[in-house]
This record gives structure tokens, sequence and C-alpha cells, in this order.
């Protein structure tokens, strides 16, 4: 089997693992060749992904700022701001691009390849939002969606960046917005060593307990203990 052939194999048996087909498969191959491949490759004109990198970019940020503003309802703008931005910084892209082996697919010249190009952060991520562009251009935007609902929003879903959101702010939100009442905040126990201390801190709305939480300080302590509360309460909303 020739090295072409084996690449063309490669991009079908990709399609096939991610279960979503591209009519236009080139655009995949470009999405996966990086520069110094096309450099080495002068002969036939190969294109590089950097073109649907700046696009996959734009609409990875266009999509996950839908799902975020549906999702959390209470989240002021710059809180958004702060969960898209954890959630589309490089380490979270090399983190999805790696669930998925983008990096066995990347096209790489020698020379990146044996300075181990492959398992560079920002080329993996890199990889990632060219995907995503190329996904766009060939079958639309709510393919896309439908690919992130498999890969980043379960992530978003499961409270993987919920160490950048603030629940304090949402829960204070909610019940100002819901009627008066009185939000406190109270350290149950610290316990461990100074160089290792764990806080369980309780939260009352009018003196009835809405949720206890730990943490390494107070702050994170009272953040998982007010991320109970927002749950609690929202669950009585929805009854």
């Amino acid at each position: 089997m020739n090295m072409n052939r084996a690449k063309e194999n490669q991009f079908k048996d990709l399609q096939k693992q991610l279960d979503f087909f591209f009519t236009d498969e080139k655009l995949l191959k470009q999405a996966f060749t990086h520069s110094s491949y096309v450099n080495e490759h002068r002969r036939k004109p190969h294109e590089d992904n950097e073109r649907l990198e700046f696009l996959g970019d734009a609409v990875l940020e266009l999509t996950v700022s839908k799902f975020l503003f549906k999702k959390y309802p209470l989240m002021s703008e710059g809180e958004l701001t702060k969960l898209r931005a954890a959630i589309v910084c490089e380490p979270s892209l090399v983190d999805f691009a790696n669930e998925l082996s983008f990096g066995k697919f990347i096209l790489l010249g020698k020379g990146e390849e044996l300075t181990g190009g492959r398992e560079r952060p920002a080329l993996l991520a890199d990889v990632f939002e060219a995907f995503i562009g190329a996904l766009y251009l060939d079958k639309g935007l709510e393919i896309v969606i439908e690919f992130l609902e498999k890969v980043v929003f379960p992530k978003i879903n499961a409270g993987a960046f919920s160490h950048v959101m603030d629940f304090k702010s949402q829960l204070q939100e909610l019940v100002q917005r819901d009627g008066t009442g009185v939000i406190e905040y109270r350290v149950l126990q610290e316990k461990g060593p100074a160089h290792n201390r764990e806080f369980v801190s309780r939260v009352s709305l009018n003196g009835e307990e809405l949720g206890t939480g730990t943490g390494k300080s107070k702050k994170e302590a009272e953040q998982h203990a007010a991320q109970m509360g927002l749950a609690k309460l929202k669950a009585k909303i929805d009854l």
C-alpha cells in the first residue's frame, strides 16, 4: 500500500471513529495538514490548516457562547466570558483533541515529527479548531453543535469547568429575583494540619440550610455550598 493510499484510509478510519462523514474529504485532510508538511511536499500542492483554524476558532466561540447563554440564565456577562475562556483555552482544546486521538492523524513534516510536534499542545489545539472549521464548512452549524454535544458539552454539564464559576453570585441573584431573603454562610468545621486545611461551610436562606460544601479554603467551601444551594432552589422552582 503506497503512502497516499494509507493517508486516505486513515481519514476514512477517523470519520468512522467519530461517526461524522464529510462530503468533501479534502477539507478534513486540510484540517490535519500542518504547514511543515506543505513545505516538504511542494510538488503536489497542499493547503495547511491555518485558515481553517481561524474559522474554527470563531465557530467554537459562537457555539460555546450559545450553549452557555441558554444553560446559565443567571450568569453575568463577565462570568460567561470567563467560563467560555476556560472551555476554549489551549489546555482544554488539547484535552479534547487527545481524547479523540487527533494527534496520530496529523500530516507533519519530517523535521516537525522528529522534534515531537505530534504531541505539541499548540499544534493539537490548532488541529481541533481547524477540524471544527472544516466540519462547519462541510456540514453547517447544526452538525458542529451535534459534534460538540458528544465531545465538549457533556464535560461542561459534568462540572469540569466549575472552578471558574461563581456560584455565590448566581445564588444571590436567584434569591433576589425570586423575592426577599437573607443568605448566610457559616464555617461548620476546620480540619487537618495548617498546610493542608479542609473547611466545611454551610449556606442558609432565612435560617434554613440550603447546602454544605468542603474545600481547601473558606472561599472554595462556600462556593461548593452555594452550588448545592443553587441546585436545590432551582429544583424547587422547576417543580
